[in-house]
């Protein structure tokens, strides 16, 4: 493996503002933060719950793509537009990380790039052989 290997999820932001989805630097991965837009589609439009099931999965997929796997996840940020919805929120990274317990910040933001977007999620791994 290279020293770094890097990931892209082909957005046009990437190319904008010049960062990747993920980077592994030897045993450690980091994920940007991950919105839930696939092919340029908002999903679950008006619904946190969909949005950030989509934001971990795309996250799932990108540790997967640098050699980690959820288990492996150490820590989550979740940037929300409405910290009352923290409780679906919650559950839905509960279903990813139950047994995984990653340390998590959970912060109210003002906005995020697009309007219907409700949550972005980052995330930072390490594989231990």
């Amino acid at each position: 493996m290279q020293y770094k290997e890097i990931i892209s999820s082909g957005t046009k932001w990437e190319e904008d503002f010049f960062y990747s989805r993920g980077v592994r630097v030897a045993n450690h991965i980091f994920i940007s933060g991950t919105t839930a837009v696939r092919n340029g589609e908002v999903a679950g439009r008006g619904s946190v719950e969909i949005q950030t099931r989509e934001c971990l999965n795309i996250i799932k997929e990108a540790i997967e793509k640098l050699g980690g796997s959820l288990s492996d996840v150490v820590r989550t940020r979740m940037f929300v537009k409405d910290i009352k919805q923290s409780s679906i929120i919650g559950k839905v990274h509960s279903e990813f990380f139950k047994d995984i317990n990653p340390a998590a910040t959970m912060v109210e933001i003002n906005r995020l790039t697009n309007d219907e977007l409700l949550i972005e999620v980052e995330a930072d791994a390490v594989i231990v052989a």
